[in-house]
């Protein structure tokens, strides 16, 4: 098959280079408004073919599949185009810019039978596919927290908050290794510069005792990816900016005995060894743009597929709600899609 990869700024090239080194993927043909992007690319890669004209790209027999790597305000309307002319469909961060357009996407996805896939690069990186690991095993126990730090100095953006920019990463981060769907979401955040707020804290309430906590900032002076994981048996440290040990495992907690004494309860902290386990060094973006074109070949749901990118929209969206409602709690409805022998109810 070729694969047509839209849009070709900051992100699109890369795009391009993982579909060429993808098996299974006979070309690239490239698209984008602007020909000195089309005459970067052929230089980057002179086997891609180009055009400025998304309609003929979409018309190509041989063209399965398109990646749409635009401002977030075009996802829907390319999407869209694209899954009603029969093509499967990956798309850039956050899928849409409001959830029931996403909705609407995931059910033609559903109806037509094609493959919607949201490009959630972390969830490929090597650090999180062994955090999940660890989760699915049992080695952390249950979740407590999972808390979340994406700060630095700027890029600031002129068309959404810090919310939308920086935080799909650490929520479609815990979509993946959470197995609950999130029942309410608080933020608070504030404006300095642009108009939109620069600086933002989010709360995702989860039924019983979990809680999920992000920090995003784009005027801190530091640069700063991590992520705590709790749990009953261990805690984990994602420290993304470590060049190794970007995982570390920590034998460390909280014992609760019940005690027949005045005090009843009694609380003890367990304090052990520290390791961190070896992490594979695939490019994640490789193994994304792989998983694609065998979801395509095989019919297989992809990890980041369409539920996925539509998870991440309902959080952004209450949060944009809650913070423009002083910090309330915003309620996640459940909603259902129907495609006949398949029914997903997502929460």
């Amino acid at each position: 098959m070729k694969i047509g990869v839209v849009g070709l700024g900051y992100w699109g090239p890369n795009m391009v280079r993982n579909f060429l080194a993808t098996r299974g993927v006979e070309g690239v043909v490239c698209c984008d408004m602007l020909t000195r992007r089309l005459e970067n690319i052929t230089r980057l890669f002179p086997s891609v073919e180009v055009t400025t004209s998304y309609d003929e790209l979409l018309q190509r027999d041989d063209v399965k599949a398109v990646a749409i790597v635009t401002p977030v305000s075009t996802h829907y309307a390319l999407a869209l185009k694209a899954l009603k002319a029969g093509k499967h469909v990956l798309i850039e961060k956050p899928m849409t810019a409001r959830s029931v357009e996403a909705q609407e996407l995931l059910q033609l996805a559903y109806e037509r039978n094609l493959i919607l896939m949201v490009d959630h690069t972390f969830v490929y990186t090597g650090a999180v596919r062994k955090m999940k690991e660890l989760i699915s095993r049992g080695d952390i126990g249950d979740v407590l927290y999972f808390d979340s730090v994406r700060v630095n100095l700027g890029l600031f953006q002129h068309d959404a908050s810090v919310i939308w920019d920086l935080a799909p990463h650490d929520i479609s981060i815990m979509d993946y290794l959470i197995d609950q769907k999130p029942i309410s979401v608080s933020a608070v955040g504030i404006r300095h510069f642009n108009g939109f707020e620069d600086i933002a804290y989010l709360a995702v309430h989860f039924a019983g005792h979990l809680i999920a906590h992000f920090h995003v900032n784009w005027i801190s002076p530091v640069k700063v990816r991590k992520i705590l994981l709790g749990g009953t048996k261990l805690m984990v440290v994602y420290d993304d900016m470590e060049p190794s040990e970007k995982v570390r495992v920590y034998d460390r907690g909280v014992d609760v005995k019940e005690e027949e004494t005045v005090y009843k309860t009694l609380v003890q902290y367990r304090t052990g060894d520290m390791f961190a386990p070896h992490i594979d060094g695939t490019e994640a973006l490789s193994r994304m743009t792989g998983e694609f074109v065998t979801s395509i070949q095989t019919g297989k749901r992809p990890i980041a597929d369409g539920e996925a990118g539509l998870n991440v929209v309902r959080i952004l969206e209450a949060a944009e709600l809650s913070m423009r409602s002083g910090g309330r709690r915003v309620e996640l409805t459940p909603w259902q899609v129907y495609d006949g022998a398949r029914t997903s109810k997502l929460a």
